[in-house]
């Protein structure tokens, strides 16, 4: 949830890029006919100001044109299509490993390029070209560019740990993960249609589709490894504008009382209230914050900018109590890597997603939405229609558009032994 928010000041796992992401259909006769898709995530993985004013004019994903979705039956038969492929690739041999150096770029020459060009050429990357074959010239560095933007891995050509991780996972290894997901494929992708919204958790990327198109995408943030997002079949129904944070049992629990216990004015500084059962309020220093006495009583942060949900909430029935929202944190959507929240999953560029949402609510036009958000107060929207919400678990899969995409196995789904991710404490 939105235990990020309790201050970048937490000491959280960091995420060791374990398992890397990797190739292309090689050979494939759509894998490099259309990179309209590739384009987008070339956009959508160049990181153009990670500072904290961060919402990703680079991240968020306008569509001008029909873009296809993540989940769609023609997913599944191109994603069908991609195994037969790698199946050809396994049996003659797989692709080489590319030595690991402190990082190659554009213009290098270095023993470890003809590796990287011919990984780069078995998986469709990279088209046939001269020069010296030492050299990390503008062919090798597009190829880089085109296998970055596949996996989710930052796009600026220079081949460092991520990069060289992800190349290096064995072919086998990449078309297993293809067939784990083919199954989950066949099963996500029934009954589909209309208007919905799909997170992705492992490529932590939100879709809102609509007839088959993918409308708008948006960077998402989702549960770290020790406290995963889970799967949802829900419907969202309501969207709150400024509202209070309760901080959650378990986050007070995991969270809030170590911090208490290191920096006592942290409730006060972030405008964090305590109540007690009867609802009266009462001050950090009747707490006993060496004790789990903290459980029994309710946090409420007020509204603002400082709130760990931003300025807006999406409400949606499920067991986990778990919603989307906004955060003050925009940077986090600028790293490769998003996996910080405590299960709930915060929307890069919401005030759109929610446009979206509430565009047959009466009342809720964009200049109204901006109109509530202008003036901090608090209030609701309930959808005219629910819209239907996924949260799935997709980690390779091939769309129509020609590109075969790979993510980090975050909540260790697929099988992958040895290459399975890495997470240190």
């Amino acid at each position: 949830m939105a235990s990020r928010h309790l201050g970048a000041r937490f000491n959280r796992r960091a995420v060791i890029r374990g398992i890397g992401l990797a190739g292309a259909a090689a050979a494939a006769p759509w894998a490099r006919a259309d990179d309209s898709l590739l384009n987008t995530l070339i956009q959508q993985n160049q990181q153009s100001d990670l500072g904290q004013g961060f919402d990703a004019a680079s991240r968020t994903i306008h569509m001008p044109q029909a873009s296809l979705p993540t989940l769609s039956a023609n997913t599944v038969q191109t994603t069908e299509q991609a195994i037969g492929l790698y199946e050809t690739i396994v049996a003659k041999g797989g692709w080489p490993n590319v030595p690991p150096t402190e990082r190659l770029r554009l213009g290098n020459k270095h023993p470890s390029v003809p590796l990287l060009r011919k990984r780069l050429a078995i998986a469709g990357d990279l088209g046939a070209s001269g020069g010296d074959p030492n050299v990390f010239d503008s062919y090798v560095d597009a190829a880089v560019r085109r296998f970055q933007a596949r996996h989710g891995i930052n796009v600026d050509g220079v081949v460092r740990q991520e990069t060289f991780t992800a190349l290096n996972i064995p072919a086998d290894v990449r078309l297993s993960q293809l067939k784990t997901n083919m199954t989950r494929l066949k099963t996500l992708t029934k009954g589909l249609s209309g208007r919905f919204v799909v997170c992705n958790l492992p490529a932590a990327q939100i879709e809102a589709i609509e007839d088959n198109v993918a409308v708008s995408r948006h960077t998402a943030v989702v549960g770290k490894p020790d406290r995963p997002s889970p799967d949802i079949n829900s419907r969202i129904i309501e969207v709150n504008f400024n509202p209070y944070w309760t901080v959650p049992v378990s986050i007070v629990r995991r969270d809030l009382i170590p911090i208490m216990q290191a920096q006592p004015d942290y409730l006060a500084t972030n405008h964090i209230r305590i109540f007690d059962m009867k609802g009266e309020e009462l001050q950090p220093s009747q707490i006993n914050w060496y004790s789990t006495d903290a459980v029994n009583y309710r946090f409420k942060q007020d509204p603002g900018s400082f709130n760990s949900l931003g300025s807006m909430r999406i409400n949606f029935p499920n067991k986990d109590g778990v919603y989307m929202h906004d955060t003050p944190l925009k940077n986090l959507f600028g790293e490769d890597m998003r996996f910080h929240s405590s299960g709930c999953v915060r929307v890069q560029n919401i005030r759109e997603l929610v446009a979206w949402l509430l565009r047959d609510t009466p009342g809720w036009s964009m200049p109204a939405i901006d109109a509530v958000l202008a003036s901090g107060d608090r209030k609701d929207a309930r959808l005219k229609k629910p819209v239907p919400l996924h949260w799935v678990y997709v980690t390779a899969w091939a769309t129509p558009d020609g590109v075969v995409q790979f993510r980090e196995d975050i909540y260790n789904k697929d099988g992958l032994g040895a290459y399975a991710p890495v997470f240190k404490g």
